[in-house]
This record gives structure tokens, C-alpha cells and sequence, in this order.
């Protein structure tokens, strides 16, 4: 959810996203780590809820950090909760943010390096269509045309209309069975 699988997205991102972006800025060992050092845990996570809940590329200017795209009164989304951001901010304090900067923004240059990229096993996609994700060059191309299927040749597609990044989180209601029977479907396959 949220991310497809396309072996050459990093090589994409490299060469056409501007360096404001986001992943770009969280590749660099220390970068995050020092923008998110400005902010208690709690409203780190309120402004990647906010930042990437919408349909724009998070991209910030030479003189902001990626933090500094957040208006401190923007709302929080409407399906995710002051109890959400507490129970969250919560796991966060405890297990910092070192594993979500590692993989995959301090490795997309790994993928890369397979020898075989294809994904053999049945695979479900779940994207909002209003998912940030499309606008990274060539992504929608590749999902919507079936040039992805020469890389997960057993995928299966759902894009629900109003989604955004946290599709799962957004529609647990609609995500939730469409998981589920994928899994009832490829239980024996496996």
C-alpha cells in the first residue's frame, strides 16, 4: 500500500526530482534526524500525517527543512485522531525514527543491486488515487499501462478514489476485506 514495487523508481527519483524532496533529504544520513531534533516527537509525526496526506509531492525549498512545509494550525487529517497521534508519538518515543530513515529512503540504491527483480508470489496493490506517489515520474504510467506486471506478473490492483498515502489507515473499512479475501484467495497458492 501505499508504494509500488518499480525496480527503477530510485533511478527515476535520482535524476527528475527536485533536492527539496523529500526522500532525497532523508537519504542523508543526519539530515532528518537534525530537522525532526527541532520538534518533540509527538508533533513529528502530526507533520508527516499532515505533509503526506495530501496529493502533492512534499518537496521543500534550499533554505527549508522538510518539516518546514507544515503550517503548525493545519488540522490534522479527519481520520486520524488526537489518540491515533498520541498512541503513535508514544512507539515513536520509545523506538525513534532510525528504522522508518533506513528502510526504505537510506536504501532504495540496494534494490538496484538484484539480481532478479521480479516478484514471483501473487501481490496486491491498495493506492488512493489521490496518492502523492503518482506524481514521481513515470510511476502512473507504470501502474496504470501494466508495464508493473513485468515485475509482479501476479498483481492485482485497487485504487480507491478519495485515498491518499495512509490509504490503509484512511479506509480501514474498505482495505481491511479487500486484504482479507486477497489472502483467503492465495492462502493455498503459497
Amino acid at each position: 500500500m501505499g508504494v509500488p514495487y518499480i525496480p527503477f523508481l530510485s533511478v527515476v527519483l535520482f535524476s527528475d526530482i527536485p533536492e527539496g524532496f523529500y526522500v532525497l533529504r532523508w537519504q542523508k544520513p543526519g539530515r532528518a534526524e537534525a530537522d525532526f531534533g527541532r520538534f518533540n516527537v509527538k508533533t513529528v509525526v502530526r507533520n508527516i500525517y499532515i505533509l503526506f496526506s495530501g496529493s502533492e509531492l512534499p518537496i521543500a525549498a534550499e533554505d527549508q527543512e522538510i518539516m518546514d512545509l507544515v503550517d503548525p494550525s493545519s488540522p490534522l487529517p479527519t481520520w486520524f485522531t488526537e489518540e491515533d497521534l498520541a498512541v503513535y508519538a508514544t512507539l515513536y518515543e520509545k523506538s525513534g525514527f532510525r528504522t522508518p530513515l533506513q528502510v526504505p529512503y537510506r536504501t532504495f540504491h540496494e534494490v538496484l543491486t538484484l539480481p532478479d527483480v521480479r516478484v514471483q508470489v501473487p501481490t496486491l496493490l491498495i493506492m488512493g488515487e489521490k496518492d502523492y506517489v503518482f506524481k514521481f515520474p513515470g510511476t502512473e504510467d507504470s501502474i496504470k499501462s501494466g508495464k508493473m506486471k513485468e515485475y509482479v506478473p501476479d498483481l492485482e490492483i485497487t485504487f480507491l478514489p478519495e485515498g491518499t498515502h495512509f490509504v490503509q489507515e484512511q479506509f480501514p473499512d474498505q482495505v481491511n476485506p479487500l486484504m482479507e479475501t486477497f489472502l483467503k484467495k492465495h492462502a493455498s497458492s503459497t
